[in-house]
């Protein structure tokens, strides 16, 4: 068994905490390979923010769950090297089993989620709990979720989203001993969140639910899934060189700043850093039809992502500057 202080990474209880008090979300950045890994990391190093990598149950079949333990510890190793050191939690998404879950926390990984909202109510509980009792043995934090949001990212899809019901959080909460709680107030998976007529505008978060969860359980740590802004610069350059994404609409940034404010300790953001590195390999490739270099559009890729995450962190989770100071 690794375990996740040996390779230098934190749980996520910490963080909360410090989010909580101090009126900001910590940033949930999927990962699939090296360079988005190596943008998270010194995008949030380089804007001094706690972060939370994470993968999927697909990315970690993908990248070899052994190899991703070695690329946490070494992304802790590389901020530290460049004097950059922060907080990294190594989270699992949307596990939706307990054999997942226990896999990832016996190979490194300091924070799970269990995903049973898609399971009868006495169901997701019992899942839960058993995966909260195996992983606080080990000190590994544990998200839970009520609610189910629309969309497809990965393994995860639902044609309907399901707001979480605010008389059930309390009880769930107390049942289960989560340490955090994932809702659904209106966002949505994958980069087709909304389907606008013209004239309409994005339909505002239900922060009504939010506020009665924040009533129900005070000071419990929320988390907001499905929050791409999914940002229009990478969809139209994605489109100008040969994609198709056309009616791509995101949550607004004022609305997640908004969230970040209130009990939201952690907002996930998947496709945005897609978007970006989709967008600028597609100009890369379009504009230099010889290059076959992996490494001359990858960089680039990466480095977009970077400048976007080091945007988020500051403009809109409002977590820059608050790494060093967790560690």
């Amino acid at each position: 068994m690794v375990h996740y202080k040996d390779i230098g990474l934190v749980n996520s209880r910490k963080m909360f905490e410090a989010a909580h008090k101090g009126g900001f979300a910590i940033p949930a950045y999927n990962f699939n390979n090296m360079e988005q890994l190596q943008a998270i990391i010194m995008g949030c190093a380089e804007s001094d923010s706690p972060v939370i990598i994470q993968v999927s149950k697909g990315a970690r079949a993908y990248a070899n769950q052994t190899l991703l333990t070695y690329m946490a510890e070494g992304a802790v190793a590389m901020a530290k090297e460049a004097g950059l050191q922060i907080p990294v939690v190594l989270h699992l998404d949307h596990g939706d089993s307990f054999e997942l879950a226990k896999s990832c926390i016996e190979t490194g990984f300091s924070s799970v989620m269990i995903d049973g909202s898609h399971l009868p109510y006495e169901e997701n509980i019992a899942l839960t709990k058993k995966v909260v009792e195996y992983a606080h043995a080990y000190d590994v934090t544990v998200e839970g979720e009520l609610g189910v949001l629309a969309g497809i990212e990965d393994e995860v899809q639902s044609e309907k989203s399901h707001y979480t019901n605010p008389d059930e959080v309390e009880d769930f909460v107390s049942r289960t001993g989560v340490d955090s709680l994932a809702i659904s107030i209106g966002t949505s998976h994958g980069a087709y969140k909304f389907k606008l007529k013209e004239g309409e505008t994005v339909p505002p978060l239900r922060f009504d639910i939010l506020e009665e969860i924040e009533k129900r359980i005070p000071g419990f740590p929320i988390v907001l899934h499905g929050a791409s802004s999914v940002v229009q610069e990478f969809v139209q350059m994605i489109n100008k060189y040969g994609g198709n994404l056309d009616g791509a609409v995101g949550i607004p940034e004022d609305q997640l700043r908004k969230a970040a404010t209130s009990a939201v300790c952690k907002i996930n953001i998947d496709s945005d850093g897609r978007l970006a590195m989709t967008g600028k390999i597609r100009e890369v490739l379009a504009t230099k039809p010889s290059e076959f270099d992996p490494r001359k559009y990858l960089g680039p890729a990466r480095d977009a992502l970077k400048e976007l995450i080091i945007h988020k962190n500051r403009n809109v989770l409002g977590s820059a500057g608050h790494g060093k100071e967790l560690l």
